[in-house]
């Protein structure tokens, strides 16, 4: 089930014909929930699940041309009110746009969404006076970082491709690879390519559904918008992370893991525009949080193991794909802030929970306020 929901927002700007210069925005960070798929394998499904819900979060666009329904506005409301009762449970649950302050140190957060929307223009409006003043903005990956990416796989082919080796072709099942050569195949990517793709690659591409795979030529976000804008304005940009974090992350899952999300991912493909516009409408609406409970029902259903197994499932890649990764930013964020005013912007999926970047700021000593937009 490669729905994917916060992979550190490993999204590779691609062209599909030539697989030529991917480029990523590490910015990391589901139906009705009736599906009952037969299962694959019983041993690691729990935590492919699990993973597979987090890079769809993670590298979800949506484009004018995905003509989705909303799973969450649509789902009876008993369930609707499960999935609200777990999400509000998390600390800073609702909202895209916080302040931290801590004496003279204040930071401005906004969460993002990575990928274009017209509804990201007020957000941006809203945000530039703060940009405008801020000493430093703070991304998940800025252009140096994208750069430097870039470079050390141009450098190195086999990050992306296999050089040596079985092909998917050949490690994958005839059922299960003639699924992944259909669905490649409506995201431009014939299938002699698909064969020689890294695992993990592919299942950032099909965490993108057909219908806004043209996106990913140039995708921009509210990310994208925010770098673009505090560049206009002389405002320097600093990256919260490693340019090669999306391979730590990776690096998190074997590639026979990695294979088994692929075929998890691909019982999904018939929905993928409904949970990608899930997904956009939840975090427009502050409640990207939502969507993480609703990976985790469709999990549960998918399953064949105690729910218990898939929430300790989905508790170790919260702490792998965010929690983790939060924890390193909050340093780099008091350091900016020690210098003057710091606008953050990284993926919304950061701000709540336990182990959000909101809960460890005020951890810190930092008051927490929520700011319209």
């Amino acid at each position: 089930m490669l729905t994917a929901l916060e992979v550190g927002d490993a999204q590779p700007a691609v062209n599909t014909v030539t697989l030529e210069k991917p480029r990523f925005h590490l910015a990391f960070a589901g139906g009705d929930g009736n599906v009952r798929p037969q299962p694959f394998s019983e041993g690691h499904m729990p935590r492919i699940l699990a993973f597979a819900a987090a890079l769809f979060l993670a590298v979800s666009p949506v484009s004018a041309q995905c003509a989705g329904e909303n799973l969450l506005a649509t789902m009876p409301a008993e369930d609707r009110a499960v999935l609200e009762a777990a999400a509000a449970s998390a600390p800073y649950s609702s909202g895209n746009f916080w302040r931290a302050t801590r004496g003279d140190e204040v930071i401005t957060l906004i969460g993002t969404y990575h990928f274009d929307d017209p509804r990201h223009q007020a957000t941006l409006e809203a945000i530039t006076p703060l940009i405008e003043t801020a000493t430093t903005v703070l991304v998940e990956a800025g252009p140096e970082e994208e750069a430097a990416l870039l470079d050390m796989m141009a450098r190195d082919p086999s990050l992306m491709t296999i050089t040596e080796g079985p092909t998917l072709l050949e490690q994958m099942s005839p059922e299960a690879w003639a699924l992944l050569s259909d669905a490649m195949s409506k995201r431009g990517i014939p299938a002699f390519m698909v064969a020689k793709l890294r695992p993990w690659y592919v299942n950032v591409l099909l965490a993108v559904p057909p219908c806004a795979i043209a996106e990913m030529a140039d995708p921009k976000g509210l990310d994208g918008m925010v770098i673009d804008t505090a560049a206009a304005k002389g405002v320097p940009v600093k990256a919260l992370e490693p340019f090669d974090t999306v391979f730590d992350i990776f690096g998190a899952m074997t590639e026979a893991e990695q294979i088994t999300m692929i075929e998890a991912t691909l019982l999904l493909e018939e929905r993928s525009a409904d949970f990608f516009v899930t997904l956009a409408d939840a975090y427009f609406a502050g409640e990207s949080r939502m969507v993480w409970e609703l990976m985790r029902k469709v999990s549960y259903e998918q399953a064949i193991v105690p729910r218990a197994e898939v929430d300790a499932e989905f508790a170790k890649m919260e702490d792998v794909l965010m929690a983790g990764r939060n924890r390193a930013w909050i340093p780099v964020l008091e350091q900016a802030a020690a210098g003057g005013p710091v606008l953050a912007a990284f993926g919304a999926l950061h701000l709540p929970g336990d182990a959000g970047v909101l809960a460890l700021l005020e951890a810190e000593g930092f008051r927490i306020e929520p700011l319209p937009l």
